[in-house]
């Protein structure tokens, strides 16, 4: 049977350019494709037929010969058209990933095409103090880099890999089930679509190597565990020529041994007298730095809090330095002598004599002064 001129076939002139040519075709191939056409014959053909045309007018050199010579010139060439519709899916894949290819939205990656490294994580431990005030540190980090005897292509420059005969260079294998039509990884060439001949000696054929580089951090002050430091194009290498990843360094502050630490805020417990709770004092207690003097006023009772203003922690984002939050213990005396024992009981009869309330009223709960009014008022 004669075929019909190409350009007919997808109805573009002789002068469309290619992307004219594409769209004429992918419009045809959402027309006639076999998963929409069910045992429609006719639209097999058309199907096949528009393939073919597309095959040759989007090749500069078969589309040359078939301008000047016509079905004749493409002979010489060894082209056949497709036997079956495998062979039309792999040489197309890119256009029918578009529409047929599970409902996936935009085109996927082309194979080979360039693409980022990954970005890598590492952990590190700081003393508290660098936490606080910042530091500089030269760490040894192993990762993965390209090969420099090929470049990260993984195979000698004079020994290409050549285009695998499974896929046709695709990287993809095409199956059709139901309405859609289904791409999975080449079994052959796993995805890459094309198979080394031979391997570079250097990497076996990986295109990576691992190696030890050092790093120079800067540590500001203010990081907390979790803060993150990223390492631009520290990460693992690009592939195809694609730009390396980046490096994200975790950090783990390490505790403190005197305070705790919720944000910018430092807490820490401080122990007073009996004497200097009662009377107030001036106590010099430790801060990041240089001790600090803490004002302890008069009366001061157990679990109360007390500030030490802009002696915290630095903030990340800048301005003031938290606080410094003192929770007050009173020490209660113990192995007091005769003399000391001596003068707490005078004061014990100093408090009685000035008419003030015995230490058991004034711990007395509510329930116990109910119970004593019931029994005074209520007999």
């Amino acid at each position: 049977m004669t075929k019909r001129d190409y350009y007919e076939v997808l109805g573009v002139s002789r002068t469309a350019g290619e992307t004219e040519i594409k769209k004429s075709y992918r419009s045809m191939a959402l027309q006639y494709h076999p998963d929409r056409n069910p045992g429609d014959k006719a639209a097999e053909d058309r199907f096949k037929e528009a393939s073919e045309a597309y095959e040759v007018l989007r090749d500069p050199e078969k589309r040359s010969l078939y301008d000047r010579f016509g079905h004749e010139g493409l002979r010489n060439t060894g082209f056949q058209g497709f036997s079956n519709f495998e062979e039309i899916f792999s040489s197309f894949s890119s256009i029918f990933e578009d529409f047929f290819d599970l409902g996936q939205r935009g085109r996927r990656r082309r194979r080979n095409s360039p693409a980022r490294g990954d970005d890598l994580r590492y952990d590190l431990a700081i003393p508290f103090p660098e936490a606080a005030f910042g530091s500089t540190k030269d760490v040894d980090v192993k990762k993965e880099e390209n090969c420099e005897t090929c470049q990260g292509k993984g195979y000698p420059a004079d020994s290409p890999p050549e285009t695998c005969a499974q896929c046709r260079g695709t990287g993809q294998a095409y199956h059709s089930q139901g309405f859609f039509t289904i791409s999975t990884q080449c079994s052959r060439c796993h995805g890459r679509g094309s198979v080394m001949k031979s391997a570079c000696r250097s990497c076996q054929g990986k295109g990576q190597v691992l190696k030890s580089k050092k790093l120079h951090l800067k540590i500001p002050p203010g990081v907390d565990t979790g803060s993150q430091l990223r390492l631009v194009g520290e990460g693992g290498p690009g592939v195809n020529g694609g730009p390396p990843g980046d490096l994200y360094v975790v950090l783990h502050v390490e505790p403190h041994a005197f305070f705790q630490r919720e944000g910018s805020e430092l807490h820490c417990d401080i122990a007073v007298s009996f004497v200097q709770a009662a009377l107030g004092a001036e106590i010099e207690i430790p801060t990041l730095e240089n001790p600090a003097i803490l004002a302890i006023p008069r009366g001061t009772q157990t679990g109360e809090v007390l500030r030490l203003r802009n002696h915290g922690m630095p903030s990340l984002r800048g301005g003031r330095r938290g606080d410094i939050h003192a929770h007050i213990f009173v020490r209660t005396p113990t192995n007091l002598d005769a003399e000391q024992e001596g003068l707490l009981r005078k004061f014990a009869a100093l408090q009685g004599e000035n008419g003030a309330a015995s230490l058991a009223e004034k711990e007395q709960t509510p329930f116990a002064k109910v119970k004593d009014y019931i029994k005074k008022n209520l007999r």
